[in-house]
């Protein structure tokens, strides 16, 4: 199993040094079908996928009403969720008001073994000019390392920092 990711070469006319940049993003999947994780889980666990599903939409409901009464929620195996908000700061107290909130967000922290999961999941970059032209591929060893074997690069600086995003 590994993660897809695209380096495209784009043009940056922000920022100190515009120019021509590759950009990465994922390459996105298709979204799994609902039945299939009901199937999935089925053949993993025994229990029948509709029982799955009527758990899996009990607890939806449960994670939901605990998240908006402010509650840091756990999702089993995968860590935790909560709501949270952004928004402008202000020096007076008469200026507060709900206003001021800019987005509502839904924050995921994931567990110390999705993280450890996650670092050890191998990367494929594909490198992708203006026109979506392949020029090379690059493949993550493990360790987080990233190796580029058609330079004998093992290891090009990648390697420090935090892997996991959960804003």
């Amino acid at each position: 199993m590994s993660i897809k990711v695209i380096a495209q070469r784009r043009e940056l006319k922000i920022g100190k040094t515009p120019g021509k940049r590759f950009v990465m993003r994922p390459d996105l999947y298709s979204a799994v079908n609902e039945k299939k994780v009901f199937a999935e889980a089925s053949s993993h666990s025994g229990i029948s996928a509709g029982v799955i599903k009527a758990a899996w939409d009990a607890a939806g409901e449960v994670i939901r009403t605990w998240a908006t009464e402010g509650h840091s929620v756990p999702l089993p195996g995968l860590g935790t969720m909560r709501f949270g908000v952004r928004s402008k700061a202000v020096e007076n107290l008469e200026d507060v008001k709900a206003g001021l909130i800019t987005t509502r967000r839904i924050v995921f922290t994931p567990s110390v073994d999705v993280k450890e999961e996650l670092k050890n999941t191998s990367i494929q970059i594909t490198c992708l000019d203006e026109e979506g032209n392949v020029l090379k591929r690059v493949t993550s060893g493990d360790g987080g390392d990233i190796e580029d074997p058609e330079n004998g690069n093992t290891d090009n600086g990648n390697n420090g920092g935090n892997p996991i995003s959960t804003d």
